[in-house]
């Protein structure tokens, strides 16, 4: 059996397309240029998604991705809330210490009222405040879990590729927000307004629930602006360094001022609003926030960065200048429309030329959803953990490290990180279910040590038949010691950590624990191999967007041939599955795996 292997065309015709944005014409399109448009434009898939580019013009192909809002997509799940939320926790409190002296100032806080007498009359107050921090980010995985599934599971790849692109644009992180119901209001934004128009995003972002708050919307008011969002949406957002003053960014900040959320709504509050005369990159008006945005979309700057950002991501790291120029003013001249912008890119030379196929380092997302899609599965393992794979190897969905998002291209790849994704790559082929622990069940070493602590060395009352030992009232009010003696407490709040934590994992619902299924023998068989080469040649076309050294494509042949004791797949067919998928880990281990 002969299987086409992955390949770069480099040859005269396109070794100059480079910068080039001319649409390739119908006798360029090949399946390599299809694999490689649906690598970039989603997340690379199984060979029948690539066939039935393949079969397309490349205009119909790029239609098909891009123009996918007639796809339907009803087989989608919604993400299924585990329903800790209740509206006592609208507005909750920022640290410990401002929830425990709200209680002991007004006798109640986040719905739970200060015990009238007894020991430790602040701990339920403690305690709710630590389920919530618990339980948002238990659910905010649980969030991230089912957006990864969509990205597996989507025929609209394009829409999710492009709400990875803006939650790294506009990053948010949970950890700061705090409720994962507005992160599920700003992902839902950007898959509304994914390959939409720039500036309708950027007024919602602006406006959104999550931002607001990550970007200390509260302390922007008038008299006293906190210059957070505009010095971000202009640093970052839109216009890139150097096109703006400090004057500018502190103008701008004024114009924000009074922009709060409501809860998971936005809000204008008059009384902290400015709506004097401002000067913003040299235009004065009584301005509002959405007439800076304008202001700064009407720099030439911003359709250049906002379109450097989407090329580096889609396309390449390296960008000339000039391109750079020529991509802003289309981007411009079309009125801030993503989807006419991106179909340009996707159709060009340049985007097929030798400088822009399989040069891309997979960010760790990618990386992960790709690799499910290749395999052909139905559904995201629950075996390794997503958020767990991911976070090792340095991207976690929904906490991004910085307003500034990921670092992208060369930052993925570290000594460090490199050995994870051949990790991954082994628990995907052979999932350890022995040593698995699911994260939201491990509290961590300093809940398990005050879990200790209560338990065997704190005058714990016996178990009994009516439930587990519990701490008596006395042990509690000793919990902490100052200069060996015990001092009398309202709470504590290492105790309350281990409560919260216990109550959020009762309550938040069980992510699914099984690992990947497929089967490679399957796939092999199902091609017809013959031969070990022909199964390393079939595993190579599949799991790889460009082709690997010979030697060591030699060297993979004679693994599995040792492996399997033959070169003849029909004698090795009952037993091949374990030898295939060690072949298969070690192809996703190479340097070439890590390109798209």
């Amino acid at each position: 059996m002969a299987t086409a292997l992955p390949s770069t065309d480099i040859s005269p015709a396109n070794s100059e397309w480079a910068g080039d944005l001319t649409p390739i014409s119908a006798s360029d399109w090949t399946r390599d240029r299809a694999r490689h448009l649906l690598d970039r434009a989603g997340f690379g898939g199984p060979p029948g998604e690539i066939d039935r580019l393949a079969a397309m013009t490349p205009e119909a192909a790029v239609s098909f991705l891009v123009d996918y809002r007639s796809v339907r997509c009803d087989r989608l799940r919604p993400f299924d809330e585990s329903g800790i939320y209740d509206p006592s926790l609208q507005r909750f409190p920022e640290t410990r210490p401002a929830a425990t002296r709200l209680a002991e100032r007004t006798g109640a806080a986040m719905g739970v009222e200060v015990k009238p007498a007894g020991d430790l009359r602040l701990q339920p107050v403690a305690n709710r405040f630590f389920f919530w921090l618990r339980a948002t980010a238990m659910e905010t995985r649980r969030l991230a879990n089912w957006w990864a599934e969509r990205m597996l599971l989507t025929p609209r790849p394009l829409e999710e590729k492009m709400a990875l692109f803006w939650h790294g644009h506009f990053a948010t992180a949970a950890e700061k927000v705090r409720d994962y119901r507005k992160m599920q209001t700003q992902l839902a934004l950007f898959h509304r307004h994914a390959t939409g128009n720039f500036r309708d995003l950027l007024i919602g972002v602006a406006q959104d629930p999550a931002m607001l708050v990550f970007l200390d919307a509260g302390r922007n008011v008038k008299g006293a602006p906190n210059e957070n969002f505009g010095r971000e949406v202009m640093e970052l957002f839109t216009m890139g360094v150097g096109h703006y003053t400090e004057s500018d960014i502190r103008e701008a900040a004024r114009a924000f001022t009074g922009w709060i959320d409501d809860d998971l709504a936005f809000k204008v509050d008059p009384a902290r609003h400015d709506d004097g005369m401002k000067t913003v990159l040299g235009q004065t008006g009584p301005f509002d926030g959405v007439e800076v945005l304008d202001i700064i979309l009407r720099q030439q700057a911003t359709a250049r960065h906002v379109a450097g950002c989407l090329y580096r991501f889609l396309v390449r790291d390296e960008l000339s200048p000039e391109l750079q120029e020529r991509l802003g003013a289309r981007l411009a001249g079309g009125n801030f429309e993503i989807a006419p912008f991106l179909t340009t890119i996707f159709l060009s030379r340049d985007f097929h030329s030798p400088a822009s196929v399989g040069t891309r380092i997979k960010g760790p997302v990618e990386l992960i959803v790709s690799t499910y899609r290749r395999l052909g599965l139905k559904e995201l393992p629950g075996v390794p953990d997503f958020n767990s794979a991911s976070g090792e190897l340095g991207q976690v969905l929904l906490n991004p490290p910085t307003v500034a998002g990921w670092a992208q291209g060369r930052a993925w790849i570290t000594p460090g990180t490199l050995l994870a994704r051949g990790n991954f790559a082994r628990e995907v082929m052979f999932p350890d279910m022995i040593d698995f622990t699911d994260p939201n069940f491990d509290p961590g070493m300093q809940i398990r040590n005050v879990n200790a602590k209560v338990l065997h060395g704190m005058g714990v009352a016996a178990a009994t038949a009516e439930g587990p030992p519990m701490p008596s009232g006395a042990m509690m009010a000793g919990a902490e010691k100052t200069g060996g003696a015990p001092t009398v407490e309202a709470f504590n709040t290492r105790y309350a950590s281990l409560k919260g934590w216990q109550e959020a994992v009762r309550k938040v619902r069980p992510i699914l624990r099984a690992p990947a299924q497929f089967s490679l023998t399957d796939i092999v068989a199902t091609a017809r191999c013959a031969t070990a080469q022909d199964a390393v040649d079939l595993l190579c076309a599949r799991l790889l967007s460009v082709p690997i050294d010979g030697e060591v494509h030699a060297m993979l042949v004679g693994f599995l041939e040792d492996q399997l004791g033959t070169a003849d797949l029909t004698r090795a067919r009952s037993y091949m599955e374990e030898p295939l998928r060690l072949v298969g880990h070690l192809i996703m281990s190479t340097p070439e795996y890590q390109l798209a």
